[in-house]
């Protein structure tokens, strides 16, 4: 019809029929020139990408993140810059122990990951709707999430497998406690609290550092339901949840949650660990809010419904590791092993480049030097030089400026420490060049001028001055052999000297 598209191949080859296969006779076998009958059936053999191994069951929006309060004396955060700064946010909900075809209103907890697009890269929170969790130490977490999946011999949900754990790990206690309450079931996931329950750090202009918690308080208050209730709901509708999230969006009856802070400083942190004998990096604790009371940051709301749910909530990828200048990880344990553990489950569902997809996809610039990979677009990097450090001009540099302060952990002291100085990168070299007879120097310069006189003159006149820090008649050999005036070349190696980092 004249007023709808054309049907096309993935390639864009306009359809006649897409109602008959090719065969040879009305009633003979297909034909394998039925090139777009093998493109749609390859391409349905492989519609399902692996599912989450923990969060498999969710549901997602699009919304907006506003600043109500200056925490500009926390945090250096561009999001935080200013009260009324709007930030594009993504929020997946899931359940955390089913598979994809879980009912949302069993008693779990809740995942709560949220994607903040700010305008200096994207800044994940991946938490849960528990301000703790049931395990402190990452060793612990895989064995963990096994007792809450299928038994190996039977494949069905076992209770001794997930008591038997958690007899063996007291830790677990103050989760159980919590999953077993009237709190175990949101009603919603409109109407529950969201927690970034690990400890993060924050970090000012002043490269001043204070340990944080995220919490997201629903307007609505925290709505939760019995067993009963739920044992009903899932027996008409497996996704509850799902259905209440999307209706209300297209309705215009958007969620919002207050988002607040608790913030400590490294001295309260170690005098209430004094006074307590709690860990404030533990994730099986919580900061009591009478010590460390709630700071209000802004208001979080959810307004926009996805268009497609497997490009934009499967496809999702929430990862710790996200993080944007004045926003950082702190101690804890579990922190710092998600800070792998979620970027490599993405690499594993979505590729390397899972970055690129559009619902991952940072809304600022993005430029750096890792390379090709599988979906790869190259669309911010085109022909650009694919190694650093490099020469060429136009291309992506460090900034020093954002860079975080070290941090004191006793005497230990967590850093980037500079590998480039307070090195003899020459004495070897020349020793090694000074053990050579005379024809095997001749040799050695003969090779090396001849390919590095195919290197820019500049990059000639930098590698020239390492040659002569190890010895001057190495320099003098290769500039003879490039062509280039010996003296000229000397003079340059005080000119140019740790030019390309590397400290005499």
């Amino acid at each position: 019809m004249a007023d709808k598209p054309t049907l096309t191949t993935a390639e864009g080859c306009p359809i006649a029929d897409q109602h008959n296969s090719l065969t040879a006779g009305p009633k003979g076998p297909l034909l394998m020139q039925d090139v777009q009958l093998l493109e749609q059936m390859q391409h349905f053999n492989r519609e399902r990408i692996p599912e989450r191994v923990v969060h498999a069951k969710g549901s997602g929006a699009y919304g907006t993140f506003t600043v109500t309060n200056d925490i500009t004396k926390y945090s250096k955060a561009s999001l935080f810059s200013k009260v009324g700064k709007e930030t594009e946010v993504f929020l997946r909900f899931s359940t955390v122990a089913g598979e994809r075809g879980a009912a949302d209103a069993e008693r779990d907890v809740r995942g709560f990951a949220v994607k903040f697009y700010t305008d200096e890269g994207n800044w994940d929170l991946v938490g849960n709707n528990t301000p703790v969790f049931f395990v402190r130490d990452p060793l612990k977490f895989a064995n963990f999430i096994h007792t809450q999946k299928r038994e190996p011999k039977s494949n069905l949900r076992n209770n001794d497998m997930q008591w038997d754990f958690w007899s063996l790990c007291p830790e677990s206690l103050h989760q159980v406690t919590i999953l077993f309450s009237d709190r175990g079931i949101p009603a919603s996931y409109r109407t529950m609290h969201g927690y970034g329950s690990h400890t993060y750090s924050m970090i000012n202009a002043d490269g001043e550092r204070v340990w944080v918690k995220f919490h997201f308080k629903n307007q609505a208050g925290f709505q939760t339901m019995t067993d009963e209730a739920s044992a009903e709901l899932i027996a008409s509708d497996r996704e509850s949840h799902q259905r209440d999230l999307f209706d209300a969006i297209e309705k215009g009856e958007f969620p919002r949650w207050n988002v607040q802070i608790q913030v400590m400083t490294q001295p309260e942190a170690d005098a209430w660990s004094s006074k307590t004998g709690w860990n404030p990096f533990d994730l099986t604790k919580v900061w009591p809010h009478a010590d460390f009371p709630l700071i209000d940051v802004g208001v979080l709301e959810l307004n926009r419904n996805p268009e497609n749910y497997h490009a934009e909530v499967e496809q999702a990828a929430f990862k710790p590791s996200a993080l944007v200048p004045g926003i950082g990880p702190s101690p804890d344990k579990m922190l710092q092993a998600r800070l792998m553990s979620y970027a490599d489950t993405h690499l594993h569902r979505l590729g390397v480049n899972h970055h690129q997809i559009p619902v991952n996809k940072p809304r600022c610039p993005v430029m750096h030097y890792m390379r090709d990979g599988q979906a790869a677009t190259a669309e911010t990097y085109g022909s650009a030089p694919n190694y650093f450090p490099n020469s060429r001009a136009g291309t992506p540099q460090e900034s020093p400026a954002h860079a975080d302060p070290a941090w004191s952990l006793g005497e230990t002291i967590v850093d980037r420490f500079d590998s480039r100085i307070d090195h003899d990168d020459f004495t070897q070299a020349g020793n090694l060049y000074r053990m050579f007879d005379d024809g095997q120097k001749d040799r050695l310069t003969t090779r090396i001028a001849g390919v590095l006189r195919d290197a820019r003159q500049e990059v000639q006149m930098r590698q020239l001055c390492h040659f002569f820090r190890a010895d001057e008649d190495y320099g003098k050999r290769v500039a003879a052999k490039l062509g280039i005036n010996v003296e000229a070349a000397m003079n340059a190696v005080n000119a140019t000297r740790d030019t390309a980092g590397a400290g005499a």
